[in-house]
């Protein structure tokens, strides 16, 4: 079993012509149910965000690789990585240290400046899935997944595990799909992942996970959707904005501003580092 054919540029390819094509598929059934879930000029924005952040990852991978390649080099297991409980264990791995590079994400202003990108859409749709943060690795995502690779999973691996978890990601932005029955104490799915994306004061910061929605229920961040009230979408106080480069450092500008006003170190850093609206 090997799941590097994620990274080959024809399957990504099939990928991209796909969920264009079903990004167009759910546009039409907005219009035929007469639903809002799209506003085309916050689609467009994202495609715009999503040509920049692949235009940057591009010319970044080689400088990510490098601590990622010297921790594989002193790994502490040596075994084969295509096996079924190699794959398994990658799974688990990778599933468990994005939840909390994930909820990190959220409760660390540094952190979120770059994820807010992601939470910034007013529509939860298929073109939300791909507005994705450029400055993931100043934020140190990367860091948090360092240690699949000195346990001994090769780092093309753990590449396109991720890569897995984020393809999964992208089928659950949307409002269209119906609960998914007993699959939803374990899996993340679309039901899940509108409470993550709402603003509602109940949804704040819960549903972390990615393929599995099990962390968040064994550390208790999961929630259901709130009884009575209609889900809403985009950042809390934000004013929405369709130019990608506001959407990609707005926070960032709002965060250096607030570490610039603050009064003591202490202040700086807790402006800098201290929770999102602290």
């Amino acid at each position: 079993m090997d799941i590097s054919f994620v990274l080959h540029p024809q399957f990504r390819a099939v990928v991209a012509a796909t969920a264009i094509g079903l990004m167009l598929l759910e546009y039409g059934l907005g219009r035929l149910a007469n639903r809002h879930s799209h506003d085309w000029r916050e689609s467009v924005a994202s495609f715009g965000v999503a040509l920049g952040q692949n235009l940057l990852r591009g010319l970044e991978a080689g400088l990510v690789a490098i601590p990622f390649v010297f921790l594989y080099q002193h790994r502490l297991l040596d075994f084969a990585q295509t096996g079924p409980l190699a794959i398994a264990g990658l799974f688990l791995g990778s599933e468990f240290l994005y939840y909390w590079q994930h909820r990190a994400s959220h409760r660390i202003r540094w952190m979120w400046a770059t994820h807010a990108v992601h939470h910034s859409p007013t529509r939860l749709n298929l073109t939300a899935a791909i507005r994705l943060g450029w400055t993931g690795n100043i934020s140190g995502n990367f860091l948090f997944f360092l240690p699949l690779a000195l346990i001994g999973f090769h780092p093309l691996a753990t590449v396109a595990m991720l890569g897995v978890n984020l393809l999964y990601q992208f089928f659950i932005h949307t409002e269209f799909a119906p609960r998914l029955g007993a699959l939803e104490w374990m899996l993340n799915t679309p039901s899940h992942h509108r409470v993550h994306h709402a603003s509602n004061a109940a949804c704040l910061d819960r549903n972390y996970g990615g393929i599995l929605i099990v962390f968040d229920r064994l550390f208790g961040t999961f929630a259901e959707a709130p009884a009575g009230e209609s889900l809403r979408y985009g950042l809390v106080g934000g004013e929405p904005t369709f130019n990608p480069f506001r959407i990609a450092f707005g926070e960032w500008i709002a965060m250096l501003r607030d570490a610039w006003h603050a009064q003591g170190a202490r202040a700086r850093l807790r402006a800098l580092f201290g929770p999102p609206g602290a």
